[in-house]
């Protein structure tokens, strides 16, 4: 036993055994199982988490696509809804421009029937105004006084036949 008392490596032995000896009545090992197990189960909730945020993310991703998708196609009918309003808007206004031409033709030959009956009456009035200067010059030239008188009472008798 003196033997193993000198030899270097027996103490060192005893002190690997002491000294786990100490580490496991200290608990030592529960304290680092602990933190490795609190460890773990904070990188579980963590990846869980993450996983819980993928997803999450996967599905706002899917809703802002199908939201992108009924946008475009709200656009499309937007869109196709303006072209409609913007055909309409063209007919009418080639249909109310017509009717317009129509009305101010009509209203152009009224003016210009009136203006052609306007002219006819001055005419047929300068006509008689010329036919009966001419007619009063004519008789004055070819009757004599008398005849002047004569006429005059003829047509007063005549006058007087028919007023009464």
């Amino acid at each position: 036993m003196t033997y193993l008392l000198q030899d270097t490596s027996f103490w060192a032995m005893l002190g690997v055994v002491i000294f786990f000896g100490i580490l496991v009545w200290a608990k030592v090992p529960g304290i680092i199982t602990r933190q490795l197990d609190t460890r773990a189960d904070k990188i579980r909730n963590d990846l869980d988490d993450a996983r819980r945020m993928r997803e999450e993310a996967q599905e706002l991703l899917a809703s802002f696509q199908r939201k992108q998708r009924e946008a475009e196609a709200e656009a499309e009918a937007i869109i196709e809804q303006a072209k409609s309003d913007a055909k309409h808007l063209r007919e009418a206004a080639r249909t109310e421009l017509a009717a317009r031409l129509e009305r101010r033709t009509a209203l152009a030959e009224q003016r210009i029937a009136q203006a052609e009956a306007h002219a006819v009456a001055e005419v047929k009035a300068l006509a008689a105004d010329l036919a009966t200067d001419a007619a009063a010059r004519l008789i004055a030239e070819h009757t004599k006084k008398a005849d002047h008188a004569e006429r005059l009472k003829a047509d007063l008798a005549d006058l007087e036949t028919r007023l009464n």
